[in-house]
């Protein structure tokens, strides 16, 4: 683990926020949960105790009470006059803010910091008083009660039913440089409610009988501590982060696992301490490049130590390195652990071993830290198992030993005869044995190199050469020194090597939950995160995984992976047991399959995805017989179900937030909907019932039979075409218009549409106007004959009669563009750009008596756009509005239709 070390630019900023600091006057808040708990009182008590200190007190305002003995503490005190103001014809007491500024005390007491000030002062509020008050330099006493903190206003209002109005911004609370809790037990402040020490008589009624009840006043009390002791472990957290030394405000126990046969003990002892400290609980493993090699007794001994670990409760977490100790001082400075655990097991004694170890490692890396050392009392010595590996030769290996040996010797030859010393020499070779550790495998080779140097040296470069004897006896010095520098250097040449193995095992796995993640962010559908999930847990685990999606506490569907061998293999385990085990799972939201206690024999793990409530999937991992998930690799597991689960959280939540929003959009058309057509029907509806009682009623000649009979048809064509309307954008609106579309000519849609418009059209000058007669589009003729027929009705509604409207078509490329011109009012830019929504009418209509809700655009817009197509308006020259829009073009030739789009 890397050692924290404290961001220079966290220390810089922490520098000129002091210096700001020290230039602003400070704010120091007296703190309560209620009126009458002391806070005046220890805030005049404060300022008497900073008056004997020497430092110059001023009075700025305290709010007059009926408290004897807390006005009795203004004695001695210098008062600053109150400023008077009239409001309403009542003179009004306030803090005179100008005053205390011109008057420049050392520190000023001002009551009651949530205060609204009288109109015409400068502030609103009395806390922005004190603001200037604290940028003029000035220090600043105040009191204040929780349910004056913004925050906390709607809970507060939920306990007292009482809505607070006068609040203060939080940062008020959170900034002020120093917050005096002034507490009382509850009933203690009913007693001195009881005894008219807060407010008199019938005001005390009247507060017992709301504000003021033992109920309330806990609530009240709770939230005040609570408050308190956040800022307290805020100001913790950011002091820890600029100290370099560690100290705990909370416990942490750490327990270290291994494959001890005495571990177990040492963790039921652990959880035992934490359980008593009501402390955190982490179980830690660390791997080294020697745990891939345990013996499988070693490596069963460690499961069940980390099965045990789980059951009490523990976060077992894995870290990587060989230097144990030092990962474990590390991982506990890093994580705020208070408490180290660990075993040790008994030993022979030594005659060259006097320490302890681990226990003396940690000791002097974590000094601050308890540790609590959990002796084996057992009779048996327990030795740890180390795993003789079965050496394996390789011949590749011992090439490269050979050669680089060759190497070097020859080039100490080259420099014997140039007369270089013994010395030189032996560098050379220490060199060789160097080369051999980094370019092999394991200590062997290097041992060997070693030893075979040594032999070289002393055959080829000592008296009498050529011969394993030597006549200096200072040579047995020198081969010792030789051998032992060779033997050091290739075996921190091994250690070197074995420490970027780690390296390169904590980069791969880091590595991996980061592709996770950003595969599982990139996501955009409930298939595309688990197939992700999928790929990702298969590329770290290397074994097969089929998700289960879960829907009503059923099985709704199975995802196996896409490599098709894998799909064969996977088929092999969706079964009817084993979706029973799915089956339970679900219901019981726990684990079950193999390597657990529930239903082992299972051919896989099961593991429930548990989002607020429910299971939102298992995901099975498929184990063969006698596999099994490494202990090393059930930490990084867990990480990666937590981010699947987080995603498939996320997307759920979203989705509900689309339906919730699309739920609500819906009910709000439809209030319009209803809201619009209630209002709109009425003056049809009248007119018709008018129009039919005269006739039945009176004895009208025929023209005027004729008039009434007339405006009786024209009011039911419009309700039937706001109808048709109705109908078509609920329909839209609920998707479930299925277009059928075909080519057309245009001119048969145009014709089709004129026959079918408001009879009014009679009174216009109608053209047609088309470019090609056999301009053909692809098209459902019925929905755009309704278009044509809204767009045509509403250029009537908004044009004089007798003057013209042209309908015209023209192709532009691969489109066909129909538009509607007119001469009429035209249409404001304002309007324009919302004359397609819905409900959108127009203020410029002329007074006709059904103006209409606002559908007919809106239903051609959702149309064309369901056409794939665009509608858009635009002003008419000299004056009238076009409304255009565009289909897909059909062209015509021999061998069918070509579809241009």
């Amino acid at each position: 683990m890397k050692e924290s070390r404290p961001n220079p630019e966290e220390f810089l900023r922490k520098i000129k926020d002091e210096e700001k600091k020290d230039a602003k006057g400070k704010l120091k808040i007296f703190f309560g949960y209620a009126a009458g708990v002391g806070k005046t009182y220890a805030m005049l008590e404060a300022a008497h105790d900073a008056q004997k200190a020497g430092v110059d007190v001023v009075v700025g305002y305290i709010e007059p009470h009926t408290r004897p003995e807390t006005m009795a503490l203004l004695d001695g005190l210098e008062i600053l006059p109150k400023l008077s103001v009239n409001y309403r014809g009542i003179t009004l007491k306030e803090f005179d803010l100008d005053g205390a500024l011109n008057r420049k005390p050392q520190l000023i007491l001002v009551d009651e910091l949530a205060h609204t000030n009288a109109e015409g002062l400068r502030h609103n509020k009395r806390y922005s008083d004190i603001e200037e008050l604290l940028e003029a330099g000035i220090d600043v006493y105040t009191t204040v009660n929780v349910q004056h903190i913004e925050s906390l206003n709607d809970i507060i209002a939920s306990i007292t039913h009482v809505v607070v109005k006068e609040r203060i911004p939080d940062r008020f609370f959170q900034e002020a440089f120093q917050v005096e809790l002034i507490d009382i037990e509850p009933i203690e402040l009913i007693e001195r409610l009881n005894l008219g020490k807060i407010y008199k008589d019938i005001q005390a009624k009247k507060a017992l009988s709301n504000f003021f009840s033992k109920e309330n006043l806990a609530a009240l009390r709770e939230i005040s501590l609570r408050e308190v002791a956040d800022r307290v472990n805020k100001e913790v957290n950011i002091n820890k982060s600029f100290s370099k030394s560690v100290y705990h405000t909370n416990e942490h126990i750490l327990v270290c696992l291994s494959s001890s046969p005495t571990n177990a003990r040492v963790i039921r002892a652990a959880a035992r301490m934490a359980e008593a400290f009501h402390a955190s609980f982490t179980a830690l493993f660390v791997e080294t490049i020697d745990s891939k090699e345990l013996s499988e007794s070693n490596i069963k001994k460690l499961r069940e130590n980390l099965k045990i670990a789980e059951e009490l409760g523990a976060k077992v977490e894995t870290v990587y390195g060989n230097d144990i100790p030092y990962q474990v001082a590390e991982y506990s400075k890093l994580s705020g652990v208070s408490k180290i655990i660990i075993g040790r097991t008994k030993r022979k004694k030594s005659l060259f071993k006097s320490k302890l170890g681990y226990v003396d490692r940690i000791v002097e890396l974590a000094p601050e830290i308890d540790l609590y050392v959990i002796p084996d009392n057992d009779d048996l010595v327990h030795k740890r198992n180390y795993v003789v590996k079965n050496i394996e030769i390789s011949t590749r290996d011992f090439i490269r030993t050979f050669g680089i040996l060759s190497i070097a010797t020859l080039f100490s030859f080259f420099l014997y005869n140039l007369g270089f010393s013994e010395a030189n020499i032996i560098t050379v070779f220490i060199l060789g044995v160097l080369f051999v550790s980094n370019k092999t495998d394991g200590f062997l080779y290097g041992g060997i190199a070693a030893l075979i140097s040594v032999m070289l040296f002393n055959f080829l470069f000592t008296n009498p050469r050529f011969s394993l004897d030597f006549y200096d006896p200072t040579y047995v010095v020198t081969f010792i020194i030789m051998l032992a520098s060779a033997l050091i250097t290739s075996t921190l040449t091994n250690k070197v090597k074995q420490q970027a193995k780690v390296s390169a095992i904590i980069a791969n796995r880091t590595n991996i939950l980061l592709e996770a993640s950003r595969e599982l962010e990139r996501a955009n559908s409930l298939e595309d995160i688990i197939f992700t999930a999928q790929k990702q847990l298969y590329k770290f685990l290397r074994k097969s995984i089929i998700i289960y999606e879960v829907s009503n506490e059923e099985i709704s569907n199975v995802y196996k992976q896409k490599n098709e061998s894998l799909v064969k293999i996977n088929n092999k385990y969706i079964v009817e047991d084993e979706k029973a085990i799915v089956t339970w799972v679900i219901k019981n939201k726990k684990r079950a399959g193999a390597e657990t206690d529930t239903l082992p024999g299972a051919k896989a793990t099961y593991i429930p995805l548990i989002g607020q409530e429910n299971v939102m999937v298992v995901i099975a991992i498929v184990l063969k017989e006698d596999e099994s998930v490494d202990s090393s690799e059930k930490s990084l597991l867990e990480a990666m179900l937590s981010q699947i689960s987080f995603a498939i959280e996320k997307y759920t939540l979203n989705e509900s937030k689309k339906m919730a929003l699309m739920q609500a959009e819906n009910e709000r058309f439809r209030a319009n909907l209803l809201r619009a057509v209630s209002h709109d029907l009425r003056t049809p509806l009248t007119s018709i019932s008018g129009s039919a009682s005269s006739i039945l009623n009176n004895d009208f000649d025929e023209d005027t039979k004729k008039k009434l009979i007339s405006d009786i048809y024209d009011d039911s064509i419009w309700l039937i075409n706001l109808v048709e309307n109705l109908l078509s954008a609920s329909r839209l609106d609920d998707g479930k218009v299925q277009l059928k579309t075909e080519p057309q000519l245009v001119e048969d849609i145009i014709n089709e549409a004129v026959t079918h418009v408001n009879r009014k059209i009679l009174n216009y000058n109608l053209k047609i106007d088309l470019a090609n007669d056999f301009i053909m589009a692809d098209v459902d003729v019925r929905l755009i004959v309704q278009v044509l027929i809204n767009i045509l009705d509403n250029a009537i509604k908004y044009t004089d009669e007798g003057t013209d409207i042209v309908i015209r078509s023209f192709t532009k490329g691969n489109k066909v563009i129909i538009e509607v011109l007119d001469n009429g009012l035209g249409i404001s830019k304002e309007n324009q750009e919302c004359i397609f929504d819905m409900f959108f009418t127009s203020s410029e209509n002329k007074g006709d008596s059904r103006r209409g809700i606002g559908l007919g655009l809106a239903l051609c817009k959702s149309i064309i756009n369901a056409h794939g197509g665009e509608i858009y308006v635009r002003n008419n020259k000299p004056k009238g509005t076009v409304i255009g829009f565009t289909l897909t073009k059909v062209e015509v030739n021999n061998e069918g239709f070509n579809f241009s789009s």
